[in-house]
């Protein structure tokens, strides 16, 4: 039987920025998005950047917490945190 893998993240997201971007400085992550808050198009663009970057279909990746808010919770299927990491 195989063991589901998944890593769960924490990313600070900045919505309305100049460029799209995944930055990390002291370990903590930093996701610039073109988006405004509205309507989940933060959370979309946010989901479609981490997808892009890390090669994962968009489906495998969820946001666990923080749905309305500048603090969220990604986890992300069939990656081990330290893989996730590396590929940022």
């Amino acid at each position: 039987m195989s063991e589901i893998t998944s890593a769960t993240i924490s990313v600070t997201v900045i919505p309305k920025s100049s460029r799209s971007a995944i930055t990390i400085k002291d370990d903590a992550v930093r996701v610039y998005l073109n988006s405004p808050p509205v309507d989940g198009k933060a959370n979309t663009e946010c989901i479609k950047l981490f997808s892009k970057k890390l090669r994962v279909p968009k489906s495998a990746i969820t946001i666990i917490r923080g749905e309305k808010g500048r603090k969220k919770e990604l986890r992300i299927e069939n990656l081990t945190t330290a893989e996730v990491m590396e590929r940022l």
